[in-house]
């Protein structure tokens, strides 16, 4: 890659992961379920008038919304508001790329290689790690929900998958026209109307920002020049980057929000980088034809809140 390319890649893992810091903050002015309608509502605006039609079919928008923007980032939102630490958050939601392994192998028959095996069981224990440093710093249903984020991210990136979007970008702005309306919906039923609309009539220039920053950076931009870099270098160029989410979600939020890192989370990090580098970039066997020859093989699994072109892996995002 091309050194302004290279730290492109490292500046959109940055953004990534210095979301889930904006994110905590932005839990501070709003409800979480009314965050994230907000997050969705503002990065569809006015950007779905400029990227054109969808350019795969509805069924896989609809799906991956639902999936990915509803259960996910409600899951995600909703555990970091019951206490899970910021860094901790962006650290356990990399556990998605062992969900949608499992997923893959299940749904898509695509067999996994010992390689990818092993990533599993070190993300795992990386998971594992995590779990105990958790239920030292922080509530056992945060760190469960943001487990089940993880989960539903999963089941996004097999959509994804099967979607096989050509155009990043556009995939991604009519996804984030789906949780709107269903997000606002749940804010009003669960979290109550009064508290919704004290919360926008308390807004500021503070909660602007943090909505402005995980639409439009985080969201627009982030894909927008995740796709660029796809377009022009092999997903196994661009993929190794994503791992830097996690690195710059907990050095900032210790930077930024005070967040201990105890060396037990150090070792988790460690354990699900490696694991989940593993798990992503190793080949997975495609499934067998008819003929009983190997199908094409899998692309690494895909994350942010993540999406990805036919055939290349997209990040892991908050």
């Amino acid at each position: 890659m091309r050194p302004v390319h290279t730290a492109l890649a490292v500046l959109v893992a940055a953004v990534w992961g210095f979301n889930f810091v904006v994110i905590e903050i932005g839990l501070d002015h709003f409800p979480p379920l009314l965050l994230s309608a907000l997050r969705f509502l503002v990065a569809a605006l006015p950007a779905v008038f400029f990227v054109g039609p969808p350019k795969v079919a509805w069924k896989w928008i609809l799906g991956v919304g639902l999936a990915l923007g509803i259960a996910k980032f409600g899951l995600l939102f909703t555990g970091m508001a019951a206490g899970m630490p910021a860094g901790l958050s962006s650290l356990v939601l990399q556990v998605q790329a062992v969900f949608t392994a499992v997923l893959a192998a299940a749904l898509l028959r695509e067999r996994p290689g010992r390689v990818r095996l092993l990533g599993m069981g070190v993300a795992l224990a990386g998971i594992a790690a995590a779990a105990v440093d958790g239920g030292t710093s922080g509530p056992v249903l945060g760190f469960t929900l943001v487990v089940a984020a993880a989960a539903c991210w999963g089941v996004s990136n097999v959509l994804t998958r099967k979607a096989s979007p050509p155009d990043a970008l556009n995939f991604m702005v009519w996804v984030c026209t789906v949780p709107v309306l269903p997000l606002f919906g749940l804010s009003l039923l669960m979290e109550g109307p009064e508290r919704d609309l004290a919360a926008l009539r308390a807004l500021d220039w503070s909660g602007a920002a943090v909505i402005g920053y995980v639409a439009w950076v985080s969201t627009v931009f982030g894909f927008g020049a995740w796709g660029y870099l796809l377009r022009r270098y092999p997903a196994s160029s661009v993929a190794p980057f994503s791992l830097l989410v996690p690195v710059f979600g907990m050095s900032s939020a210790a930077l930024v929000l005070g967040e201990p890192v105890s060396g037990l989370r150090w070792l988790a990090a460690v354990l699900l980088v490696g694991g989940v580098a593993l798990t992503s970039l190793a080949p997975a066997r495609g499934p067998l034809s008819a003929a009983g020859s190997p199908g094409a093989a899998a692309a690494s699994p895909v994350p942010s809140g993540s999406l990805r072109t036919s055939g290349a892996a997209a990040p892991r995002s908050g």
